[in-house]
């Protein structure tokens, strides 16, 4: 199937490593090229730290050195200098007179979709057109209804624009019909004089009430329009207005996916549900790509490639795309009983003579990269972390570059609206991937394997039930899986610290709880060990968050201070295994600028030196604290005297060394068999996170 260059108006992207046995699917195939993050940009720089700003959907100007981004909370358009697409510099905002849907770019022009609506009953809207260089508005086109989704044909004749006219979900449980019906809108860029397409009529559901929520344009000036909540399709001529091919989405049966809100991810489920495409984007003159999100009644959890000359499925992703985002440890299990990793766009283009999809995730935070060299049989090349809720994403050709935008803004837990650049590059290697259909998430702890070189392990936290022990390699492959269990049944903790043993079996530091946890090899739980009562009635929320074993001693480290202790110190406690009694001393804290500060890992480095990483909560932007350092312990001592401590490494121009955003939970570290040092991140499993998870090699440090 011969492959033809078309383009779209807009395109999403990102990169790591394939389900199966390696770090990245692209090394797997013998493929050179790799995308890589190089810069993310919150879209706040462009106002204040204090404003609500999101970045939704996004176009680069013609020279391909601008992004312009749709900020629906402040009614404007944002935009980003990428002449250096590794250091993105805020270029100002401009005021469109209502919320923007979407935008585009045709020439040196700006065309941005603007909701001007007083009510759903009352839907209203124009498109704005704007001179890219001076910023000057040269018209406003009444549109005549509330626009989505704006699209320019390669051939620059014609405007396309998804009138949505979306419903009410609070009325009748968002069902439809609701009145009044979208349809398309059609502007002849030489005459700019906009006609309407009628698209009711067409969908098996609420045929009356269209709802078009995307919009693709291909080299023949034909328009696939996206009817989510009708699960429907429609290709439009535009040159002659009219519908030529109109396409039932479909049902579709899934297996393998995980369908119950219940803090496991357990890939057995069924269900049957709709397509309801979000999404659409021109592979072809003929086949186009669907992004399956759903709506009230489906969403089958991937994306599919439809042939315009036949109207049916060439392809669907089926399970794999949800296998795909479990191995990488990014599939929202908070979603299961509803639509799970939402993939809301996709789009195609081709970049450096390799014709690509790629498919975003809102609820999973990343964008799979498929190469699509044959249409028929793509073949999942990456996946790259985004921030959260990735919607729009466009490709820069002529400079290799692709920008995705992410709308969710939520300064409270320090997540922000941003544009996140992309290029060809060296692949991470800082990744983590799982084997074997294992999924993963919440990594709360790392571990060394006694008498093995190349072997972690690491445990799950109370994101997830019941606590399992996951084995892996220095090089972030996850290849095992063992769950704890007690008196025979499974059971769930908040494990926050973890040890393999040299005499076998682990040690597990339990925050929640604040009890160590003595396991056999095969994770059985054999001794609960709760700290003292007086210690554990001062512990505050914070409790343990890191575990060594040194003899007969177990060390363990208090995250934040505990009621009674002097300001800004924690406790590292000591439990005598043959005693069975403790001893405390003190950890100095550094003070951050915002927020506070506390310690989230403790490693033995010998029998008198102890590492921990001390961190802050803070992430992105406003992430100040996230550090190695080392203390000795005296032989003996009384009292709760206070260690000195020594800076051992900063972490964080590591952790933003990718252009990332800088992930907050720094919360294992090991020292490996092979003498280097290891950090990993904790993702909380995508609740209230980007869903990252980095795992940084640190070589020989201690």
């Amino acid at each position: 199937m011969s492959l033809r260059r078309t383009t779209s108006a807009v395109v999403s992207v990102v990169a790591v490593a394939a389900v199966g046995a390696v770090p990245t699917a692209a090394a797997a195939h013998g493929r050179s090229q790799d995308f890589r993050r190089l810069a993310t940009f919150p879209a706040y720089l462009n106002s204040s730290i204090g404003d609500t700003a999101a970045a939704e959907i996004s176009t680069v100007t013609e020279d391909g050195r601008t992004v312009v981004y749709t900020d629906s909370p402040g009614k404007r358009l944002g935009f980003v200098d990428i002449s250096n697409p590794a250091a993105p510099k805020p270029a100002g905002t401009l005021a469109v007179g209502g919320e923007p849907t979407s935008v585009a770019h045709l020439g040196r022009l700006l065309l941005a979709g603007v909701n001007t609506r007083a009510g759903f009953t009352d839907p209203s809207g124009k498109l704005v057109v704007i001179d890219a260089s001076s910023r000057v508005v040269k018209r406003e086109i009444d549109l005549g209804g509330q626009p989505d989704s704006v699209a320019v044909a390669p051939s620059g004749r014609y405007i396309a624009v998804a009138i949505e006219n979306e419903r009410d979900e609070d009325v009748n449980d968002g069902a439809i019909p609701q009145a009044p019906a979208g349809w398309l809108a059609v502007i002849d860029t030489r005459t700019w004089k906009v006609s309407r397409v009628d698209l009711s009529g067409l969908s098996k559901v609420a045929p009356t009430d269209p709802e078009p929520e995307y919009v693709s344009i291909n080299s023949r000036d034909e328009a696939v329009v996206s009817l989510q909540e009708n699960n429907h399709l429609a290709v439009v001529s535009l040159r002659t207005g009219r519908v030529i091919r109109s396409i039932d989405a479909g049902t579709v049966t899934v297996t393998g996916v995980d369908t119950l809100d219940d803090d496991t991810i357990a890939l057995d489920g069924t269900l049957t549900a709709k397509r309801e495409p979000d999404g659409v984007a021109w592979i072809t003159d003929d086949l186009f790509a669907t992004a399956n999100e759903g709506d009230y009644e489906g969403g089958s959890r991937g994306w599919s490639v439809f042939s315009k000359r036949t109207g049916k499925v060439v392809w669907d992703a089926g399970n794999s795309l949800e296998h795909i985002a479990a191995a990488h440890g990014q599939y929202p299990d908070k979603r299961s009983d509803a639509k799970g990793i939402e993939a809301e766009n996709v789009a195609f283009a081709v970049l450096n003579r390799t014709p690509y999809v790629f498919v975003n995730s809102e609820r999973g935070n990343f964008t799979a990269v498929y190469d699509v060299t044959n249409p028929a049989k793509p073949r999942f090349q990456q996946l790259l972390p985004t921030t959260n809720a990735p919607e729009g994403v466009v490709a820069v050709p002529s400079r290799n570059l692709l920008v995705v935008s992410s709308e969710e803004e939520d300064p409270s837990i320090g997540i922000r609206g941003s544009v996140q650049v992309y290029g060809f590059g060296s692949p991470r290697n800082d990744q983590v991937v799982s084997r074997n259909d294992i999924p993963w998430g919440a990594l709360s702890a790392l571990s060394a394997v006694p008498g093995r070189r190349d072997r972690l392990a690491s445990v799950t936290d109370a994101v997830y039930t019941p606590t399992r022990i996951l084995g892996l390699t220095t090089d972030g492959v996850i290849d095992s899986s063992v769950t704890v269990t007690k008196d025979g049944v499974p059971v769930g903790y908040d494990a926050e610290g973890l040890v393999v043993r040299k005499a076998g079996g682990y040690w597990l530091a339990v925050e929640g709880a604040n009890t160590l946890v003595r396991l056999d090899a095969r994770a059985r739980v054999q001794e609960e060990i709760p700290l003292p009562a007086d210690v554990a009635a001062a512990v505050t929320s914070n409790g343990l968050e890191g575990i060594a074993e040194t003899g007969g001693s177990v060390w363990v480290a208090v995250q934040r201070p505990i009621k009674g202790d002097p300001a800004n110190t924690a406790r590292i406690g000591r439990y005598d295994t043959v005693s069975k009694t403790w001893s405390w001393l003190l950890y100095p804290l550094d003070i951050a600028p915002t927020g506070w500060v506390g310690l989230s890992e403790l490693v033995a480095v010998d029998a008198n030196t102890f590492a921990v990483i001390e961190r802050d909560n803070q992430r992105g932007t406003l992430a100040a604290i996230k550090r190695i350092y080392t203390f000795d312990v005296p032989a003996t001592w009384t009292g709760t005297p206070t260690v000195t401590k020594k800076l051992v490494k900063d972490l964080l121009p590591l952790l933003a060394a990718d252009g990332g955003w800088v992930q907050d939970k720094v919360e294992g570290l090991v020292v490996a068999g092979n003498g280097r040092t290891y950090a990993v991140t904790d993702n909380d499993g995508l609740d209230d996170s980007t869903g990252e998870t980095v795992l940084l090699d640190l070589g020989r440090l201690l």
